[in-house]
């Protein structure tokens, strides 16, 4: 990243793109270790889990089908009915590890890409191994982060789910009123990515500066102001992609049962191989706007400061103190 902090600013839609590719491609070998060790295993996770879920959950409707066509009260339908118990006890199991693993690998490849473009920011020596030594610590101030996103998230759909089902019992579903649902459902989705965009943006705070949790997502919530278009319009897209790999996967896949193995193999590594790459691109991009945007308030952020805190004594690692980030602003 050599560009100056005050051209940053600058950076529209198109200038954020090309800037993050610029940066993985100026600093390939490092970001290669970085997808080699945690964004290739999280695009596995992610991609295995489709398909797993989607085999143990036909079994579960499969013995469903067979136990509704089975005399209640048999020994054959006692022993059906503990096996659909059992199944859907591995189902449930199996989701809690995925989500597990999946929040495990998803912070270890945020911390190591946002610590790594902020050396590369600030003209620091980086090492893989040095990266690895400090993701553990940083991955912690991200766990407090992803708590609180977590808890907003679930509090706007339980709010949103309370609302829609207020609305189809009061209102019903006739023209006018699907229309009114329509309309709602989509300031919905308005809401729940501009809380996913506070959300990733806030992850990049907690890594850079010595603000986590709750207070992080407020950090975030200040500096996307004024650059909202330009953020959203980049996660959009990211999502979009996400998505798509994600619906060929499963048409291409996992569901494609007529299709052969051997296509439908070609089609699952095609997915992988643009996913890991989906997933890299975008933590590499959500770092970059938040240089954008730090840039946009004319905070300065002192290089050689951020260079002293982002240094590993002792194998600990030290957080980037607010004063020091957010130095006295710049004018242009």
């Amino acid at each position: 990243m050599d560009r100056e902090q005050e051209e940053l600013q600058f950076l529209g839609f198109f200038g954020i793109l090309k800037e993050s590719l610029k940066i993985i491609f100026s600093w390939r070998k490092i970001f290669s270790q970085i997808t080699l060790a945690l964004i290739l295993p999280l695009s596995f996770i992610f991609l295995a889990h489709i398909q797993i879920s989607q085999l143990l959950f036909m079994n579960i409707l499969n013995d469903q089908d067979t136990l509704n066509y089975t005399k209640a009260g048999t020994p054959g339908y006692a022993k059906l009915s503990d096996i659909i118990s059992s199944e859907w006890t591995v189902f449930w199991l199996f989701k809690a590890a995925y989500f597990t693993f999946l929040l495990i690998f998803s912070l270890l490849s945020t911390s190591a890409v946002v610590y790594t473009i902020a050396c590369i920011y600030t003209a620091k020596e980086i090492s893989f191994k040095k990266v690895i030594s400090v993701v553990p610590k940083v991955w912690k101030r991200l766990i407090v982060t992803f708590l609180w996103s977590f808890a907003i998230v679930l509090v706007y759909n339980i709010i949103a789910g309370v609302l829609f089902f207020l609305s189809v019992a009061f209102l019903g579903l006739g023209s006018l009123e699907v229309a009114i649902l329509v309309v709602l459902f989509i300031l919905y989705l308005a809401g729940f990515v501009y809380i996913s965009l506070v959300w990733h943006l806030a992850s990049v705070v907690s890594v850079l500066e010595d603000v986590y949790g709750i207070k992080a997502l407020k950090k975030s919530k200040a500096l996307i102001n004024g650059k909202m278009g330009v953020a959203v319009a980049v996660f959009l897209v990211l999502i979009l992609c996400f998505v798509g790999i994600q619906l060929v996967f499963e048409s291409g896949v996992v569901l494609a049962w007529s299709l052969s193995t051997e296509i439908r193999i070609g089609i699952g590594i095609l997915c992988f191989l643009l996913l890991f790459k989906v997933i890299l691109f975008g933590l590499v991009a959500q770092t970059v706007i938040y240089f954008v945007c730090k840039s946009y308030h004319h905070e300065n952020i002192d290089k050689s400061s951020l260079a002293d805190h982002l240094e590993v004594y002792l194998g600990e690692y030290v957080p980037l103190k607010a004063k020091n980030i957010q130095l006295e602003q710049f004018h242009v």
